[in-house]
């Protein structure tokens, strides 16, 4: 592979996700011919946030190689109670392993432990920011059931505002020709700009709708999320959009016959039961696929073993400060401030680690 890190699908050449997507469909057809590839190397799992299918999945892609992890899967159970900062968190387990799996509450958390870190980092979700190994995960499973991965009309349908699987996975597809995206949201859960702003300055269609019913029969796939109750600042907010779309028997009859749903997991009420054996709904077999991405992904960023001495780079704009309060950078002050200025819009800078704004 090219990459060293996994922060984002975005800034990863297509050819590392090619070498990925073979390796893992072999190891789906032949996962006895992996099963000591990793053997004597072990996988840090730092999850400062919840996490069951991303941690277990991980967690057993290493084990499958041959090798073994560490971690934590609560900060509490960690230095960070005491007060110690994801620096200094990252440079000490970075000793003790050969790769980083990172789970974050904060935007750009994985970016930051980078800077840091003298083995690969893999980010494993930075609040509703990314979660590039999920995208591998459903590009994977995309392909395995439509063929391609160009060409395809998806959906996407919840908390596309808060949704880190939804933002991933649309700069992914939008690296692929002939892909056109509805967006099903209430107007308070629609994408995040920096997101829209990449759709248009892509060139792919996309539509914004309100109701499921209206284009479920148009679709090739859709992605449905759940209202994500841990990004609201309270009850009463997260309860005015909870509920606002499921998908029932009743939707599922206006569908093609050959449309797959998909779901990162977990669902809560966004699904009814009956429709989980529909034979078009493939999230379970998502799910299983998301660890043999991971099994692909470990043993390709750890095959050379090579360690190396970061050097963080300075802030390369004086007096400017990223927006977004979810940030890492606001959080963790000794950050240097990065930021870019996109192709589409030079006169925005976007800062590296979140994507959001910059402001005085």
């Amino acid at each position: 592979m090219e990459s060293r890190h996994l922060c984002d699908f975005g800034d990863m050449p297509l050819s590392d996700w090619e070498q990925i997507s073979r390796t893992a469909a072999q190891m789906i057809e032949r996962p006895l011919d992996y099963a000591d590839v990793c053997r004597g190397k072990v996988l840090g799992t730092t999850f400062f946030e919840p996490s069951t299918r991303t941690r277990f999945s991980f967690q057993a892609a290493m084990l499958r190689l041959g090798g073994s992890y560490i971690g934590f899967s609560d900060p509490y159970n960690s230095s960070v109670s005491k007060g110690e900062n994801l620096k200094d968190t990252v440079r000490t387990v970075a000793n003790y392993v050969d790769a980083i799996a990172m789970r974050h509450p904060l935007e750009g958390a994985a970016m930051a432990a980078t800077l840091y870190s003298r083995v690969p980092v893999i980010n494993a979700g930075d609040g509703g920011h990314m979660h590039p190994t999920q995208t591998l995960t459903d590009l994977l499973t995309i392909k395995q059931y439509r063929g391609s991965l160009e060409g395809n009309r998806v959906g996407f349908c919840g908390d596309l505002k808060n949704g880190r699987t939804v933002h991933s996975l649309i700069k992914a597809l939008i690296r692929f020709p002939g892909n056109s995206f509805t967006l099903i949201s209430t107007k308070e859960l629609r994408l995040p700009a920096y997101t829209i702003e990449e759709l248009e300055a892509s060139g792919c269609r996309y539509t914004e709708v309100d109701r499921i019913e209206d284009c479920i029969g148009e679709l090739d796939v859709l992605y449905m999320t759940r209202i994500q109750k841990e990004r609201f600042a309270s009850d009463e907010e997260y309860h005015e959009q909870s509920g606002k779309y499921i998908l029932d028997r009743a939707k599922m009859a206006l569908a093609p016959r050959d449309l797959i749903v998909m779901h990162p997991l977990p669902k809560i009420d966004e699904i009814t039961d009956e429709v989980d054996e529909d034979s078009r709904c493939i999230y379970f077999k998502q799910a299983e696929n998301g660890m043999y991405v991971r099994m692909a992904l470990l043993y390709l960023l750890t095959q050379d073993g090579a360690r190396y001495e970061p050097q963080p780079p300075r802030s390369n704009v004086d007096g400017l400060r990223c927006r977004n309060p979810r940030c890492i950078t606001n959080h963790e002050l000794y950050l240097p401030q990065r930021f870019k200025r996109p192709a589409e819009n030079p006169a925005n800078l976007l800062c590296e680690y979140c994507d959001h704004s910059a402001t005085l």
